[in-house]
């Protein structure tokens, strides 16, 4: 007698929350580790960097010196500061709707490092001076010239901002699903999330299979 399996072909339900509860608690160490870093380099930066001239380091290819910008890059929108608090936490609501069907651990350092370097600016924004939204945000690293003509200074939460954004168009490219699924070139699913024949036989045509031989 043939009996019919608990869970369905390709469903891990018994460990179903366990992949989500580890996503999420990955997502959420990676963005306290990212905020809290990149706090770090800010009050060094202003506690070294601040009335010295551009430290030169790699030959030139890199360069610290203290900036303190009212924009996004290339000071842009310097004067409507109060604008980014409010992209940021924009951001921040889309990232925790987002972490409710959070499965996959790529996924996860991506929108890790991304929450973390929005909220590392957006404590900039509100706390530093010259006000509260509209605070100036600190800056230290600038390439290949000490005064950013080349690209802009940035700091470590804008790295973090900019390696979560590429790692999350690499996902989308490659069909990396958020709750953990793959869509492969032809928009067909993962073999995790395929029908009954990739996974155990199901109950139903095990029985007629078996039926003609035991009448024989």
């Amino acid at each position: 007698m043939t009996t019919a399996p608990t869970a369905g072909p390709g469903t891990t339900e018994p460990a179903g929350r366990t992949p989500r509860r580890r996503a999420v608690v990955l997502l959420v160490g990676i963005a306290l580790l990212a905020l809290l870093t990149d706090l770090l380099t800010k009050h060094l930066a202003l506690q070294q960097l601040d009335d010295r001239p551009p430290v030169r380091l790699l030959g030139g290819a890199v360069y610290l010196t203290l900036t303190r910008n009212s924009g996004a890059a290339w000071s842009i929108g310097a004067d409507h500061t109060w604008v980014f608090p409010l992209i940021t936490i924009g951001v921040v609501g889309w990232i925790t709707w987002m972490a409710l069907r959070l499965r996959s651990l790529p996924w996860a350092v991506s929108l890790g490092l991304v929450l973390g370097g929005a909220l590392g600016n957006l404590a900039d924004r509100i706390f530093r001076a010259p006000g509260h939204f509209v605070g100036h945000v600190v800056d230290m690293v600038s390439l290949f010239d000490p005064y950013g003509q080349v690209w802009p200074v940035f700091n470590l939460a804008d790295s973090c901002l900019v390696a979560g954004v590429l790692l999350a168009v690499l996902l989308e490219l490659t069909g990396r699903q958020r709750d953990g699924r793959r869509i492969g070139a032809r928009g067909d699913t993962a073999p995790e999330a395929a029908g009954p024949s990739t996974g155990p036989v199901s109950a139903e045509t095990a029985p007629t299979d078996a039926e003609p031989r035991e009448r024989a």
